[in-house]
């Protein structure tokens, strides 16, 4: 018997993929919001060898991490044999950025004999596939807009701080950090007037060299709606590698908005 586990964190996301892979075991997290019907199975990031054993009981040679997990607040002092193993290594981690966490933990599972699988290779459609996907056609101005947000990026992609940036009129406005997507989108919203010029655009894109097999960038219906309070004229997304939530509702919130959507190679 071969399983796939998927680990949950919140978001419509790992609840697709449990619908689409009847039979995989969901684990979620104490302490980590989730939207899982239905059993799963509950576990405490201090009990990690509890959950690597659990998985291999249970059949699982594959695993998937889908949705935000957040940082947890960890207690030393509840860690069982598994997670003390792994704490020299990911108690540093945790000092550091999102994708440095995020490859110590694939490697983690892979050295119990686990494959780790990215969302995208399990759901088809799941990501932006490359040209307009709805809206009016972008301006000149958007355009070269996004391809200075894509510069942003680039330059700070070594330095693991985020996968979004805002620019309008070759200005940056806001460049995504720890706090997310949406607190960048309200603190551009919360921008005077006189210190923009022009609406700008919202890119979305995946750090340099990021595995994509875990957190990849993504949207949904709540970024185009943030994006339009923004003031913004669209969206541009890295064709390929940003997946597109709840694409018939973030479809329904682009046309009520008048945004764009557009998928370029970046």
């Amino acid at each position: 018997m071969s399983r796939l586990a998927i680990l949950c964190g919140g978001g419509s996301l790992p609840v697709a993929l449990a619908a689409a892979h009847p039979d995989s075991i969901c684990v979620v997290f104490e302490g980590v919001a989730h939207d899982m019907p239905g059993d799963v199975h509950t576990h405490r990031f201090e009990k990690m060898g509890g959950l690597f054993e659990a998985l291999k009981v249970g059949g699982v040679t594959r695993l998937v991490m889908a949705g935000g997990l957040g940082r947890p607040a960890l207690n030393p002092a509840e860690f069982d044999a598994g997670m003390m193993a792994i704490a020299p290594r990911l108690l540093p981690a945790l000092q550091g950025g999102d994708d440095a966490i995020l490859r110590l933990i694939i490697a983690v599972f892979e050295e119990q004999g686990f494959e780790v699988v990215g969302a995208h290779e399990l759901l088809d459609g799941l990501t932006a596939e490359e040209g307009l996907l709805a809206g009016p056609e972008p301006s000149e101005q958007a355009l070269q807009d996004a391809s200075r947000a894509a510069d942003i990026l680039l330059a700070l992609s070594p330095l693991d701080v985020g996968q979004g940036a805002v620019v309008a009129a070759g200005l940056a406005l806001g460049i995504e950090t720890l706090q997310g997507t949406d607190a960048m989108l309200r603190f551009v919203a919360e921008t005077p007037d006189h210190l923009r010029r022009g609406k700008g655009v919202f890119l979305k894109a995946p750090k340099r060299g990021q595995d994509l097999r875990v957190d990849m960038p993504a949207i949904g219906p709540d970024t185009v709606q943030a994006a339009a309070k923004a003031g913004l004229e669209g969206i541009v997304v890295s064709a390929g590698r940003v997946v597109v939530l709840d694409r018939p509702k973030t479809l329904a919130a682009l046309k009520d908005t008048g945004l764009f959507l557009l998928a370029r190679v970046i």
